[in-house]
């Protein structure tokens, strides 16, 4: 099925306006006494950045009842610094250099250094909970997950996913209903305030170029779960194309693995309006790139977490995963899904073979939803 320049098919596209829109159960509050904070409360974000940016928000509303003597540390991968160096609400960052293989003495060590009362964890790590306690944290809260509930002083249960059906219970509404049972406001609805360093001028040239054209289209077309989350490269391409004829240009973002399918979405384009840089940016640089873009095309990937938290428009394409629990924070976002029997079913490979699910939606689709973006935004297309 495809569409013409006018409209996409209303069943296809969806948006979220998570104040309303799949919330999470709503837990008892707890009372943390003011002593017991002792010098601050350290948040373990989510190693994926996607995951790390769903759960902003609820680190916002977190800040506002940490105590004025205080400080609000993060946990977190040592390539998300720049993420959390941008953010206000952010005091202290403590890397760690290897998420997989537990923590180093020295990052334990600098963790117990901070003499932190409380703990949130917003991801679901046995680990993390048990090095936490070492580190010398009291009082831990996160979900209830693989066992850890007697490490934590409150563990939030969760209703489990339904097999091939939408959740209907968006991951950052999780995170902000623990942030609530602990006495953190409700969340408005506003985006995450960034101060981006360094200064877009202070970028590589090539970057500060990139990011002062006035019609840049930003462009994810890869995806770190796997194949059957990523749109095909040629619809991507025609996007582009269409976009370079509207006299825009191109930048392809990604990892270095994604390089080659950067290559393929630009394959034929004009050189001078059409680049891939996967591989080719630092967290910093993508952060400036996504802010200065006049829209985004991604699949369900970091940098579509990270576009629309930037406040940035976008349409990203969903097929074996979920918009309901991890589509993008900002109502500016077009997510465009269409419910097949055995989506979502979040398997790295079609076991069927044709990845049905994501190429139903056509690049016409999505270009005509471009279309109609660009008339509300006031972007010529």
């Amino acid at each position: 099925m495809s569409c013409d320049d006018a409209a996409c098919p209303p069943e296809y596209v969806h948006h979220l306006d998570l104040l309303h829109d799949y919330p999470a159960p709503e837990f008892p509050r707890l009372t943390i006494p003011r002593e017991a904070w002792r010098n601050g409360l350290v948040l373990r974000m989510p190693n994926h950045l996607g995951d790390a940016v769903m759960a902003l928000p609820a680190l916002g509303m977190l800040r506002r009842i940490v105590p004025e003597y205080c400080s609000l540390q993060v946990v977190a991968p040592a390539g998300q610094r720049a993420l959390y160096g941008s953010l206000p609400d952010v005091d202290g960052f403590l890397p760690l250099a290897k998420i997989h293989s537990g923590w180093s003495f020295e990052e334990i060590l600098s963790l117990r250094q901070q003499r932190l009362g409380v703990g949130v964890l917003f991801n679901n790590s046995f680990r993390d909970a048990l090095t936490m306690r070492l580190a010398g944290v009291p009082r831990l809260y996160g979900a209830a997950a693989r066992c850890r509930s007697r490490l934590l002083a409150y563990s939030f249960h969760f209703p489990p996913r339904e097999d091939r059906q939408l959740a209907k219970m968006h991951q950052t509404n999780k995170c902000l209903a623990i942030a609530s049972a602990l006495g953190a406001p409700r969340w408005d609805g506003s985006l995450p305030e960034f101060r981006l360093k360094p200064a877009v001028n202070e970028l590589a040239p090539e970057i500060t170029a990139f990011c002062e054209h006035p019609r840049m289209l930003t462009v994810a077309s890869g995806a770190a779960y796997g194949a059957a989350k990523r749109w095909p490269a040629e619809s991507f391409r025609k996007v582009a194309a269409a976009w370079v004829e509207a006299d825009g240009i191109v930048v392809v973002l990604g990892s270095t693995s994604e390089r080659p399918i950067g290559d393929e979405v630009i394959a034929g384009l004009r050189r001078d309006r059409a680049f891939n840089l996967s591989g080719r940016t630092g967290l910093a640089d993508l952060m400036h790139l996504l802010a200065n873009s006049v829209l985004t095309v991604a699949n369900d990937s970091g940098i579509m977490h990270l576009s629309a938290a930037l406040g940035r428009p976008g349409i990203a394409v969903f097929g074996p995963t979920d918009y309901t629990a991890t589509g993008p924070i900002s109502r500016k976002w077009s997510l465009l899904f269409d419910k097949v029997e055995c989506a979502p079913c979040f398997r790295r490979e079609c076991p069927k073979g044709d990845a049905r699910c994501i190429r139903r939606i056509t690049a016409e689709m999505v270009i005509a939803e471009m279309r109609r973006i660009g008339r509300a935004e006031g972007i010529p297309f």
